[in-house]
């Protein structure tokens, strides 16, 4: 197994429940960040954050080690059987296929508390929803 640790940061965003929304990614390797986005044109801001979380798990190899650092306690908590998958039950079907085989752990980061990825990935992920919400109008 490779030991060695990437970090993860990721965020998702929505404009409004229904809207257009935007997720990000940074992966932290050998000190060189990588900044990963989409967006989705109808979503809320739940299924954002939860594919930003497959999307970086989607960057790693199998057996490889991350540790990702979101600010949803609500990805968190039911990433790790804490809390009940109630919804977004197409996109955990997908966080369970390529988490398969691959040690993540999670941290809980404080939203908007100065967190230099944190913010990166915030705003990033603000960027796609706002940019694809003006080609839907």
């Amino acid at each position: 197994m490779n030991k060695k640790v990437i970090s993860i940061y990721t965020d998702g965003s929505c404009l409004k429940p229904g809207g257009s929304g935007g997720w990000a990614v940074c992966i932290i390797e050998d000190n060189i960040d990588f900044i990963l986005s989409g967006y989705d044109a109808k979503t809320t801001n739940n299924r954002m954050e939860l594919t930003a979380i497959i999307e970086a798990i989607s960057c790693i190899e199998k057996k490889q080690s991350c540790k990702i650092y979101t600010d949803s306690q609500l990805c968190i908590n039911c990433a790790i059987g804490k809390w009940q998958r109630k919804a977004n039950t197409d996109l955990w079907e997908k966080y369970n296929i390529v988490s398969k085989d691959k040690n993540i752990t999670y941290e809980w980061v404080k939203g908007h508390s100065g967190n230099y990825y944190n913010e990166i990935v915030d705003k990033v992920a603000i960027s796609e929803a706002k940019q694809r919400n003006l080609f839907s109008a």
